[in-house]
């Protein structure tokens, strides 16, 4: 089965780094590159006329940086998947981003296989992170219930605790574990999560935590 045509912009400010983008991605027969941009205004003005469905962007660029670029396709062009390539696997980088409505981010040091994957997933709609960014991003102290903003109203308390856990790289018996309830119990309060959030993936649920401040 073919795979659908991904249309994708490229943007950093190292023209090295734009040429070996270029040249990699161009063997992949499913992806069409639109064309590069050297910061986030250009990249603006160039998604704007070539309507990508995808764009590749550095974080650390001239005139307009990946945050506030990310805030602005957000704002201006909503269609448009952002994914962002990055040197920085600290959280005070890859936390902003998450929040300005990026749906990815990938370090540089990544396999091009896993750049593709990275590619394919957010154009599907999904959100993905490199295992670095992922470490950095998700490997929080736990929070006391008091500490914990009060997210959606729907929600219960347990509710929140087994968000936080999943959330956090869980998996549903450590979870348990972790809460002292049984794995059915986590089971049901993921499904009540998904239903009451209308939140269907656990990447989904992951980007309502980060943006709510839980993790």
């Amino acid at each position: 089965m073919s795979r659908p045509n991904i249309k994708v912009l490229l943007v950093d400010d190292h023209v090295l780094v734009l040429d070996g983008l270029v040249a990699r991605l161009q063997l992949e027969s499913h992806i069409e590159i639109m064309g590069t941009a050297k910061n986030g205004e250009e990249a603006l003005q160039k998604a704007q006329q070539l309507a990508p469905d995808v764009v590749l962007m550095d974080v650390s660029m001239p005139v307009l940086g990946g945050i506030e670029a990310a805030k602005r396709f957000r704002e201006e062009l909503p269609q448009i998947k952002v994914l962002m390539l990055s040197m920085h696997h600290d959280r005070e980088y890859i936390l902003p981003l998450v929040q300005s409505g990026a749906s990815g981010y990938v370090l540089k040091d990544v396999s091009v296989n896993e750049l593709i994957m990275a590619i394919e997933t957010v154009f599907q709609g999904g959100t993905y992170f490199s295992a670095g960014a992922s470490q950095s991003l998700f490997t929080m102290p736990d929070k006391s219930p008091d500490a914990l903003p009060s997210a959606n109203e729907s929600l219960t308390r347990r509710e929140l605790d087994v968000l936080i856990a999943l959330t956090s790289g869980h998996a549903n018996k450590e979870v348990a574990r972790r809460l002292n309830i049984s794995v059915r119990t986590v089971e049901t309060h993921r499904q009540n999560l998904k239903n009451k959030l209308d939140i269907h993936t656990l990447a989904g649920l992951t980007k309502y935590a980060i943006e709510q401040g839980l993790i």
